[in-house]
């Protein structure tokens, strides 16, 4: 009876761990999930885009030494944007570089010239002389279709450890961020894939292995990741780019004025962005708006104080630039203002900027 039972427990035993054994027998490579085999093709697909870069700067030891040493300070992540050479990352990346190198997934090292750049929305191109055939560019996205909760994969260079991936989702979308020189970077993508430093300048890919954003910014007490980065959307991308390959900057219309500063505005107590000048012959001129006049007793009088553009409220001047970027010159625009406080309203055809083509110095 004890040998029957202990048989039968054995028997028992052996029929559970059965489907167990079975399983482990078969091929790991063989088996993915759905979402295994879509990061790794997506990683598989997209790994030969992304490139590290390098920034440097000439160094001399003391001010009486003529022996100069090329010290690195800084690297980062970029992708490869076309198959003339043409490289995308964030302008924080290469700042200040004396000299800028790129290294492609072969592990091949080039030389890169700066071909323009964006402060205010911390994007910058850069030209490499390699073969075609060592270049593959991301396709892009649509950063429009995006929603909270669609997977996205970060793909970079953190902490000196190139080509990682990170996954999450999208955790926002429409967020704010600033950039170097303080303007405000809008409708920015929130994710929590992990981001750290060396990840700047890097893709961040949809589900379908496109470009949806450029990874640029993290919150972390720590400096590390702490699941909140943001990527600048693919659209401003898009639009911001070939402006950076064919001026050397960033092009916006302008509406010829000129403008004290914010603290200033704030101080007095003033809603809106109040016209100093409006410089002759330029569209806010033409179209009778006014700047500020000195009265008989000397005191500064206010003109215009611009209020809106195209139905949106403008607090500032950052308010303002943000708005006249969605246009191009020679499109109008109804501006109104607040004149003695009397609502004025001008239609104001919008001119180019002078002087648009930036002078690029940098390797």
């Amino acid at each position: 009876m004890h040998k029957t039972t202990f048989f039968a427990g054995l028997l028992s035993l052996a029929l559970t761990l059965a489907p167990f054994t079975a399983y482990s027998a078969t091929d790991y490579l063989s088996f993915k999930t759905e979402d295994e085999a879509n990061n790794i093709e997506i990683f598989k697909a997209a790994s030969p885009s992304v490139v590290f870069v390098t920034n440097s700067a000439l160094y001399r030891a003391n001010r009486f030494s003529l022996n100069v040493q090329e010290v690195p300070q800084g690297s980062g992540t970029g992708f490869v944007w076309d198959k003339s050479g043409l490289i995308v990352t964030n302008f924080h990346v290469i700042q200040n570089a004396s000299r800028l190198t790129i290294t492609l997934q072969d592990q091949s090292a080039w030389d890169a010239e700066v071909v323009g750049y964006s402060e205010d929305k911390d994007l910058a191109v850069l030209r490499v002389k390699a073969p075609a055939d060592k270049l593959t560019p991301l396709p892009l996205g649509d950063s429009a279709l995006l929603e909270v909760g669609r997977k996205v994969i970060a793909i970079g260079n953190p902490f000196g450890l190139d080509t990682t991936m990170t996954v999450g989702v999208v955790s926002a979308l429409g967020r704010e961020i600033n950039s170097l020189t303080n303007r405000t970077i809008r409708d920015v993508v929130q994710t929590d894939a992990p981001i750290n430093p060396g990840n700047s300048g890097g893709p961040l890919l949809n589900s379908l292995g496109q470009l949806v954003g450029v990874n640029t910014q993290i919150i972390s007490p720590s400096g590390a990741s702490a699941g909140i980065g943001f990527a600048i959307p693919v659209n401003t991308v898009k639009k911001v780019i070939p402006q950076l390959v064919q001026y050397g900057q960033e092009i916006r219309p302008v509406i010829g004025i000129e403008n004290p500063p914010d603290a200033w505005t704030r101080q007095m107590g003033i809603n809106g962005v109040p016209v100093m000048r409006a410089t002759p012959s330029l569209p806010a001129e033409r179209a009778g708006i006014t700047g500020m006049q000195q009265n008989g007793r000397g005191d500064i009088v206010l003109g215009d104080v611009i209020i809106e553009i195209d139905g949106t409220q403008i607090k500032n001047q950052d308010d303002l630039l943000n708005t006249l970027e969605q246009h191009m010159p020679g499109d109008v625009v109804k501006v109104v203002t607040d004149r003695e406080g009397r609502r004025m309203e001008f239609n104001v055809t919008l001119a180019e900027a002078q002087n648009n083509t930036r002078r690029i110095n940098s390797r």
